[in-house]
């Protein structure tokens, strides 16, 4: 009887047990689970790639990198170029002087109930009403963010400077709130920072 009980008990922990505790984790509806932790990297100032004495012309150039969503992806880029191999190649990632980011806070739309502000990947909605919910919208990229206020306006729209990650501003009243869409450059996640009377949008 005892043998029957101790089989039973490892066949029920058997069942429970997930098939490969290797694989990713799944929630009940098998949407795959991901840890949050946020991996830090160095911005990138600058590499050097030293070619060997044999090398006369570069052909192309293969930038290997990591998407927002993991996936890794390569980029060739074709020069046919001729090279001295005496002296090394550079990667570097510099802004020219021309569109280089301000650092100041630049204004991207103002109303008499609220402002949007940028400071590099940083946007801030400065308003003294309650934001009830925010989340991210594919193809573009853009921040959904509804705000508490009864108003009766016309929608807004707002196209932004080329040199801002900003591209469009719109803003609609619906029954009990007003809602703000901010459409990106590219693709971004972020995490709100909410304060008094602003919030941050921290993108990453």
């Amino acid at each position: 009887m005892i043998k029957i009980f101790t089989v039973i008990f490892f066949i029920n922990i058997a069942l429970i047990s997930r098939e490969n505790p290797f694989l990713p984790a799944t929630d009940e509806k098998g949407i795959l689970v991901t840890a949050n932790k946020k991996i830090e990297y160095a911005p990138l100032q600058h590499a050097t790639i030293t070619l060997p004495s044999t090398a006369r012309t570069v052909e192309n150039i293969t930038i290997k990198y990591k998407n927002l969503d993991g996936s890794v992806t390569e980029k060739t880029e074709k020069l046919g170029n001729s090279v001295d191999w005496h002296l090394p190649l550079f990667l570097s990632q510099k802004l020219h002087s021309s569109v280089k980011e301000k650092k100041s806070e630049l204004e991207l739309l103002k109303t008499h109930f609220v402002k949007i502000s940028s400071t590099q990947k940083v946007i801030k909605i400065s308003t003294r009403d309650k934001i009830i919910r925010n989340f991210m919208l594919t193809n573009p990229h853009r921040i959904v963010c509804d705000i508490k206020k009864a108003i009766n306006m016309r929608s807004l729209e707002k196209s932004i400077s080329k040199h801002s990650i900003v591209k469009k501003i719109r803003i609609g009243n619906h029954k009990g709130y007003y809602r703000i869409v901010i459409e990106l450059d590219g693709h971004y996640k972020y995490h709100l920072v909410r304060k008094k009377h602003f919030s941050l949008f921290m993108l990453h």
